[in-house]
């Protein structure tokens, strides 16, 4: 299954030019660059500890860059606080789901919608919308702590959309999720990008997911690039296999 890519809106991409960032000596991200266009989806793949959260902290505004530069829509980012990231057009969904279990999930996302200066008829009726765009409208009303695992995830989508992002980047958003759970959450993810306008960023291990929903991957480990370039191109470079995929993966 293939996605198009929407034509671009004229106002910038998502820029990160040689990134590096330390902790006590540790090098977690080193020298990584990478573009993000509206309207493309780019996958970020890696073993564990390979500095893809790392990384999407860093894009976010959550963490500090020990060097290089964050650059959205022709702003430079770096090194600013984290609300001005969100201003700037940028919303992220977490590797540990983050809802606020005693409201409902309408309530859950009107929370992100007035936080980025909606009102609040405003953030209801941009609750709604979303929801019913990810086909879960009705569950609005339930509280957000009864809901079983795989539609959490679909609700912190949502409320990521909510805030109308330019860049959205999702952290492991397949994580725990079974194979029709993984298609579903597919199914919804692919015709975002185009449909909003939107790039997108997604990690996750869930091969299967990210070799049919990204136009192009980037590889990390040991927090260097070791790869980029369509699925197909990446799943054959050396390099990638090795630390990574495996060579299953290339018999194709």
């Amino acid at each position: 299954m293939e996605f198009p890519i929407a034509g671009q809106p004229q106002d910038g991409a998502l820029i990160v030019k040689d990134a590096v960032k330390n902790f006590a000596g540790l090098h977690a991200v080193d020298q990584v660059s990478l573009k993000l266009a509206r309207g493309e989806i780019l996958g970020l793949i890696g073993p564990n500890g390979s500095g893809k959260t790392t990384l999407i902290n860093l894009i976010t505004g959550l963490l500090p860059l020990t060097s290089g530069q964050i650059i959205v829509s022709n702003i430079d980012l770096t090194n600013k606080p984290a609300y001005e990231f969100a201003r700037a057009g940028l919303s992220r969904t977490f590797q540990t789901i983050r809802l606020f279990r005693e409201l409902t999930v309408v309530e859950n996302i009107e929370v992100a919608a007035v936080g980025i200066g909606a009102s609040r008829k405003q953030a209801r009726e941009r609750a709604r919308s979303v929801l019913d765009e990810l086909g879960v409208g009705h569950l609005g009303e339930l509280r957000a702590g009864e809901l079983p695992y795989g539609l959490e995830r679909k609700v912190e989508v949502a409320r990521a959309l909510a805030m109308n992002p330019k860049f959205l980047l999702l952290d492991e958003p397949a994580a725990g999720l079974n194979e029709d759970e993984s298609d579903e959450l597919l199914e919804v993810l692919a015709p975002i990008p185009a449909k909003k306008g939107l790039g997108m960023l997604i990690v996750d291990h869930d091969m299967r997911l990210i070799m049919r929903l990204c136009h192009r991957l980037h590889v990390l480990n040991y927090g260097k690039t070791i790869g980029e370039g369509t699925p197909e191109e990446v799943r054959r470079v050396p390099a990638v296999i090795q630390a990574y995929l495996g060579k299953s993966s290339v018999g194709g």
